[in-house]
Formats: structure tokens, C-alpha cells, sequence
């Protein structure tokens, strides 16, 4: 009994060494530094690098929560919690430089998004148009599994865009999105539901490079 714990032991040991490896091989040491200094304001994490230049992403969290699993952040990200607000961001996925998430009640964005550059999801409109109108509300938005968000897109409360879908570069999606669809425009709407067209451009997604 006790022999077969130390082999699953050593067998833990082993495998822990060998990821690390591989992230070391993916991500400099510096990107794993500066993510542990970004994670810091984060109230739970998994592994997070920050790669890219300056300036570094932030947090401004205003009494919220914010789990990240394993991430990677660009330059100027900011993450932004308001009081009570939740925001978690899943395994696997990045944001490009200059996104902006602001949770004032509820964020979730699944595991392997890819969320393009100067990108903006936002749960709440923030402030009314007329000042003497009442605060606006808040809308949750979930971005299921394996959504890639063009650069310059805009999402705005309530929206659920469902796995596996793409929305075009400069898009502002105020509606539901099926999961296998590729939405574009202003306002966006579908302009295909077919699964392996989808997975056709999310497959050259993740072979090309990340934008810089």
C-alpha cells in the first residue's frame, strides 16, 4: 500500500516537472513573473502569464471576485469589478492587448476564448443617458467554450454567445449568439450556423500566430 503511494507520488512529481517544461518552453520566465505579480489582485488563480510590452494589465476591483484558471494576458488589459459583481475567466484563453471586461454583476467566459484586441464585454450600460433616470441595470454575459471575438468587437448585457462560435472583427453583439455560428455587423447577426465552417475558422485561429 505504502509502495504504490510513493510510485503515484514520484508519478505526480514527474508529470508537475514535465508541464512545467512545456510552459517554460511556451513562456519565458518573465511572463510567468509578471503573471504572478498581476494575479496577486486576482481572488482566485490558476496559472497566468502576462506576455507583450507595456503598459502592464491591470485590476480595478471595487468589493467583487475575479477567478481566473490558467490565462494569458496582454498589454493593456483591464479587468473591472464592481461591488458584489463576479467575473471568471476559463482555461486556456488569452486576451489580446487593450481588452476591457467590466463585471458590475456577472462575467463568465469559458474555457479556450480567444478575445481579440480592443475588445469590450460589459455586463451593465454603467450610467443612464439622463442624469435624473435610475442607475442602470445589470445583465449577466457568458461566453461558453472556445469562442474566438474579433478585434474591436463590442459586447454588450445579456449576451450569451454560445461555444464554438466567431464573432467578425468590429462587431457589437447586443443578442444571443447560437453556439457554431459566425456573427458580424452592427448590430450583430448570424451569418452562418454551419458547424464546420465555424471550426474551420477556429482551426486557423489557432494555428496562426497571436496577434501583437
Amino acid at each position: 500500500m505504502e509502495l504504490t503511494e510513493n510510485r503515484l507520488a514520484l508519478h505526480k512529481v514527474i508529470d508537475l516537472g514535465r508541464r512545467t517544461r512545456l510552459r517554460l518552453r511556451k513562456y519565458s520566465l518573465i511572463a510567468h513573473l509578471r503573471g504572478l505579480w498581476f494575479a496577486r489582485k486576482l481572488t482566485h488563480h490558476g496559472i497566468v502569464v502576462v506576455t507583450g510590452r507595456y503598459p502592464a494589465p491591470t485590476v480595478l476591483n471595487r468589493g467583487g471576485a475575479i477567478d481566473v484558471k490558467n490565462c494569458e494576458f496582454y498589454e493593456g488589459v483591464r479587468l473591472e469589478v464592481y461591488r458584489g459583481g463576479m467575473l471568471t475567466i476559463g482555461n486556456g484563453t488569452y486576451l489580446n492587448r487593450n481588452a476591457v471586461v467590466i463585471a458590475v454583476g456577472n462575467v463568465d467566459i469559458g474555457n479556450d476564448c480567444r478575445i481579440g484586441w480592443d475588445v469590450v464585454i460589459m455586463d451593465s450600460d454603467l450610467h443612464p443617458v439622463d442624469a435624473n433616470d435610475q442607475p442602470t441595470e445589470s445583465a449577466r454575459v457568458v461566453i461558453e467554450d472556445d469562442v474566438w471575438i474579433g478585434c474591436r468587437s463590442i459586447i454588450l448585457k445579456g449576451v450569451r454567445i454560445g461555444k464554438r462560435s466567431v464573432i467578425a472583427a468590429g462587431s457589437i453583439v447586443t443578442k444571443d449568439i447560437p453556439p457554431n455560428s459566425i456573427a458580424a455587423g452592427v448590430p450583430a447577426r448570424v451569418i452562418s450556423s454551419n458547424p464546420e465552417r465555424a471550426e474551420f475558422f477556429l482551426k486557423k485561429i489557432r494555428s496562426a500566430p497571436t496577434s501583437r
